[in-house]
């Protein structure tokens, strides 16, 4: 893992704890999704077609076919 990349993990830890209820870091080199949420561990998502807004965003789904 890079500086930058520890730099940006580190930013959405700081984001979440400031009250950022629901974050998502999208690796698009990797493919990979981190979902940053509060007092949970972060989640990572191998390759996901689409993200949802949970119980934050109701009815938010983001499309991945276009930034993969």
């Amino acid at each position: 893992m890079g500086r930058d990349e520890e730099e940006i993990m580190q930013k959405m830890e700081e984001y979440i704890n400031n009250g950022v209820f629901l974050g998502w870091l999208i690796n698009r080199k990797n493919r990979q999704v981190e979902i940053y949420r509060i007092g949970k561990e972060v989640e990572v998502l191998d390759n996901p077609d689409s993200l949802s807004g949970e119980d934050i965003l109701l009815g938010f789904i983001l499309d991945l076919e276009m930034i993969w």
